[in-house]
């Protein structure tokens, strides 16, 4: 009979397999609200025009559908799907065990991209990794996981159904925060995914397609953190900064509470009140998580009447640019521009995914067809746990 992935990990690191009971790790797929401190500081205005009311869009956005005319031409979604595949045991101090979970993950990045009114797959990358306890590697070999992946890879199994594991991704242990471990784990993979969506959005750059005339919607927040490598050398941070020049991010979950109203205070109600088919005024703020070294423009976006959703933010957009040049960080993003945008946001809301999506009121279609994309390529939930 041929190993199974877990017999083969056991025995290549040193561990005990438990054939724990499997389980998936993912939220459902539906509407939420992200409470709490999201550590983002608000600094100042982030456009030309310093509005401090609610910008109408309607009229701008019959406009430029009439001209039949685009300028977001791309769509990308990154997507992971994690489960809890086993408990394994390793030996620490004074002979003792300690049992940990082993997280298994398909990632996937997909782009479409808009010819004439149809949406078509432009690129994908499908990546399937585990999750492991550093102390795997209990005595620190270099290329200790990825030599061990390609171990796995050689596993009947594996072969028997034509795919391999990309590396495994060592969780850390130490008792030093309350994160539990499958957490720490899946935390692993949803950064090996960012870094995917980060390499496809410089292909497109590289290949020359985006630009003023084609920008990129990105699905979620472009909360991206750069490397150690890319601080270190300026040629090659200004080059990362650079490769969202033609990107937004376009989130259908956020937290209402970091939105300030005009006098600078926290004011949820002043998303909540944002009227049908207008935005709010553009905000620059600068996130904890990144540090000054990137500067965001923030503003949300009214896509469903109120009356015909669930909750006050269904239906609302949050959309994110980041400020490349000086430029932009002094003056702000041109007010103008933002509106076109914008209104090119808002004419996207139309076809409805309503009764495929629960988060239908947030979705633009497509982002939404970027998504079914993607998880169309995943191996089904019951062949993907066979493999352990």
């Amino acid at each position: 009979m041929a190993e199974k992935i877990m017999t083969v990990l056991a025995k290549e690191t040193g561990g005990k397999s438990y054939k724990a009971h499997k389980y998936g790790l993912d939220h459902a797929e539906r509407p939420f609200i992200e409470y709490g401190d999201d550590s983002i500081i608000w600094k100042k205005t982030a456009e030309t025009t310093p509005h401090r009311k609610y910008v109408s869009l309607e009229n701008l956005g019959k406009k430029l559908a009439a001209r039949n005319e685009q300028l977001l031409t791309y769509f990308l979604d990154g997507s992971r799907r994690v489960f809890k595949v086993d408990d394994i045991a390793y030996k620490v101090s004074n002979g003792r065990s300690v049992i940990y979970p082993v997280i298994a993950g398909q990632i996937g990045v997909g782009c479409c991209r808009r010819v004439n009114k149809a949406v078509i797959p432009e690129k994908f990358k499908r990546e399937i990794v585990l999750a492991l306890p550093d102390i795997a590697d209990a005595d620190g070999i270099p290329g200790f996981f990825n030599a061990t992946a390609k171990k796995l890879n050689e596993c009947a199994e594996l072969r028997r159904v034509g795919i391999e594991f990309s590396t495994i991704l060592p969780y850390k242990t130490a008792k030093n925060t309350d994160k539990k471990f499958e957490d720490r784990g899946t935390a692993c993979i949803q950064d090996r995914m960012i870094e995917r969506e980060k390499e496809l959005v410089a292909e497109l750059v590289r290949e020359g397609k985006l630009n003023q005339d084609n920008y990129l919607v990105k699905d979620g927040s472009l909360e991206y953190k750069p490397t150690k490598e890319d601080k270190a050398d300026k040629r090659k941070y200004q080059m990362f900064k650079n490769n969202y020049s033609w990107v937004l991010g376009a989130s259908k979950n956020f937290n209402p509470e970091v939105c300030l109203d005009i006098n600078g205070k926290p004011n949820p109600g002043f998303i909540a009140d944002l009227p049908l088919y207008h935005r709010t005024p553009v905000a620059c703020f600068v996130s904890d998580f990144l540090g000054d070294d990137i500067q965001f423009a923030v503003w949300y976006i009214r896509l469903r009447d109120k009356k015909r959703t669930r909750t006050p933010f269904d239906g609302i957009l949050k959309v994110e640019k980041i400020l490349v040049t000086q430029e932009d960080v002094d003056n702000g993003i041109d007010s103008d521009l933002v509106d076109v945008l914008s209104a090119y946001l808002i004419n996207e809301r139309n076809p409805v995914c309503y009764g495929s999506d629960l988060r239908w009121a947030n979705h633009i279609y497509p982002v939404y067809l970027t998504e079914s994309f993607v998880k169309s390529k995943y191996l089904s939930t019951e062949s993907f746990l066979h493999l352990f």
